[in-house]
């Protein structure tokens, strides 16, 4: 037994104690010492804690053979195939070649296009009820006679100039497509496992108006029994429409029906040539009014910012005075290249300007439908969730890994001329969510409240709080979040009027994916409506690595380039691993509506070009990019003086 003398260093027993200690197992005990341990002194700074603790990452844009197109491009892949594969097990790919993430996804919506949702592959399995019509039978026969890609271009072609046979078509209220959308609510049910893999219900809802992007993808916040209640809503009339607002009735029709809770998200306004964020309205030629902000802003709370198609956040003819604006992109015209792109489309079409805008329209309406947060999607139409470059399995089939991916064209209207090619593919992007927990309701519930982040692939976690007491000292914690919590809003959050002689500061946090690159910088990006309600936006660098410092025109030197492109490889010799600090608006007017979004690059990687280019031994043109600096982009916070 230890001695008394011991037990009293080790315990700090007060020898001058009045009443006599008690020396036991659990140590000397005094009356003194037993009262204090029954006080209510928490100590962990941890207990208690009610917010989120790491992001989630997923894909709420996947497509699978279930979807006409993707089948029609030669997916194979259905989406029991496609959950497997995003929680990380081993799949073969449509092309026959093995297929793995290097590390599995959190979440995974299927989002299958609901028009003639499943007929490509009960076509292609030759079900009797399609082949009894004749023009079916014809395409079935081309098929089978090893003109798939004739037969394939036919359909479609048909599908989409409106004239496939109705006899045939696969739509609500037929038991073929009742079918089709239980198959893919089974799917989602049997690959949920809370806690672990989250399988989210959801379809695309995929508009087109005069070749015009207008898609949304509608995710569902409830299991398969109240999904399972309605049937998707197409765009074919007369039991469809291509107008958001038919669909954003749809949305809360099964609200009302079912008790349930639904949202849609918008993506590739790239390709929309100006109509997905407008200020007039393309169906109607009429400025959009209150009721259009009040139902966008209260079914469209996410965007989805980057993706295979190209990058949305903004453009350089936009954002001239921005380095980084000049990334990815997909601007020669609409989504069929039908109509050519002109400058004065680009305004409608990209997430910042469409932040921008939606201060106007609030100050006007009340409302401001571009209130939204943002998020990335891959829209693979493989069945393969993929955003990694070293690592990517394109957008269709045709793109999957090959030496002749890159340098073939992707998509070309022959009427117009205009073509997109393979290479011009991003391999971009998931979508970060901060919840509370793996599960359907705590996902949807961190999409509502606008709490996540784009990143065009890499796994970095990124905090962003605003508020009007963040100090520098906050900055100096392995707990960022605890300060930002308590003493601000996070990411997609409001900040009310400013307290007398105060401005927004910003707790930013940033670390590097561990097995990724290492971090150039965080910036924020301003956008505000000045007193002639003109809107303005600013870039600001408020945390990099190295010890740069901005030249006489306010830029921060790059941060350098360490690839190695006939190798493929980089080294993180430059760059920091994580990036912490607190921001102050030094530009503020508390009388100006505002909003602020965080946006962090990385140094740079080798671009999936420069990937192929190494595993094929090839010479791919001088013109095609062979590097990439990935990013991340956070939902914005809003400054509203009239709150």
């Amino acid at each position: 037994m230890a001695s008394f003398a011991l037990l009293t260093a080790c315990f700090g027993t007060d020898s001058s104690a009045q009443e006599p200690a008690t020396t036991t197992d659990a140590g000397t005990m005094t009356r003194e010492g037993t009262d204090k341990a029954f006080q209510a002194r928490p100590y962990a700074p941890y207990a208690g804690r009610n917010f989120p603790t790491h992001p989630l990452f997923g894909d709420t844009h996947l497509h699978t053979a279930l979807s006409m197109d993707a089948g029609a491009a030669g997916a194979r892949l259905d989406p029991r195939e496609a959950y497997r594969f995003a929680s990380g097990e081993e799949v073969v790919s449509s092309t026959g070649q093995p297929v793995r993430l290097s590390r599995p996804l959190d979440f995974l919506v299927v989002t299958d296009h609901s028009d003639n949702m499943g007929f490509f592959t009960d076509f292609l399995a030759g079900k009797p009820e399609i082949l009894k019509n004749p023009e079916a039978r014809g395409w079935y026969d081309l098929m089978q006679s090893g003109k798939g890609g004739e037969a394939a271009f036919a359909l479609v072609s048909t599908f989409a100039q409106g004239r496939f046979p109705q006899e045939i078509l696969y739509q609500p209220g037929n038991a073929a497509y009742r079918s089709t959308w239980q198959s893919i609510i089974d799917a989602a049910e049997e690959a949920n496992e809370p806690g672990r893999f989250t399988a989210m219900i959801g379809y695309e809802w995929t508009s087109l108006s005069e070749g015009n992007n207008l898609h949304r993808n509608v995710i569902f916040r409830d299991n398969g029994d109240k999904a399972a209640m309605v049937e998707p809503y197409t765009t074919q009339p007369p039991i469809g429409s291509n107008n958001p607002r038919d669909l954003w009735k749809w949305l809360q029709s099964y609200e009302d029906k079912t008790g349930g809770q639904v949202l849609a998200i918008a993506h590739n306004g790239n390709l929309s040539n100006g109509t997905m964020f407008p200020i007039i309205e393309s169906f109607s030629g009429k400025e959009i009014d209150r009721e259009y902000a009040e139902q966008r802003a209260r079914w469209e709370v996410l965007y989805e910012a980057t993706q295979i198609k190209g990058d949305g956040e903004t453009h350089p003819v936009l954002s001239p005075n921005d380095e980084f604006a000049n990334f990815e992109r997909w601007d020669k015209g609409n989504l069929d290249l039908s109509e050519a792109k002109k400058p004065e489309m680009l305004e409608f079409e990209y997430a910042r300007s469409a932040l921008k805008n939606g201060l106007k329209l609030e100050a006007k309406l009340g409302v401001n439908p571009y209130k939204f947060g943002l998020i990335g999607g891959t829209d693979a139409h493989t069945g393969l969730a993929t955003a990694d470059d070293d690592n990517f399995w394109g957008k269709i089939t045709t793109s999957e890994p090959s030496p002749g991916r890159a340098t073939h064209p992707f998509m070309s209207n022959p009427n117009t001329g205009a073509q997109i090619m393979g290479w011009e593919e991003t391999a971009s992007g998931y979508a970060a969510v901060w919840a509370e927990e793996n599960t359907r309701t705590s996902i949807f519930d961190a999409m509502k409240r606008r709490e996540t982040y784009a990143t065009t692939g890499p796994r970095m976690v990124v905090r962003f709080f605003g508020g009007f007491d963040f100090v520098d000292a906050d900055a100096n914690t392995r707990s960022p979040a605890i300060t930002g919590y308590t003493k601000g809003v996070p990411m997609g959050g409001d900040l009310g009027h400013a307290p007398a002689g105060k401005a927004p500061t910003f707790l930013v946090a940033a670390l590097k994916d561990p097995i990724g690159a290492n971090l150039d910088r965080y910036q924020i990006v301003k956008g505000w409506m000045d007193s002639a309600g003109e809107v303005h936006e600013k870039v600001y660098d408020v945390a990099w690595s190295g010890d740069r410092k901005p030249g006489t025109d306010g830029k921060l030197p790059p941060v350098g380039n360490t690839v190695d492109v006939p190798n493929a490889t980089w080294t993180n010799t430059i760059g920091a691993p994580e990036l912490v600090s607190v921001w102050k608006d030094p530009d503020f007017d508390p009388e100006q509506r505002a909003f602020y979004y965080g946006r962090i690059i990385e140094i740079p990687t080798p671009r999936w070009t420069a990937y192929d280019a190494k595993y094929y031994g090839l010479t791919l043109p001088s013109e095609l990019p062979m590097t990439t600096q990935e990013r991340a982009y956070t939902s914005p916070i809003w400054y509203n003086p009239v709150q």
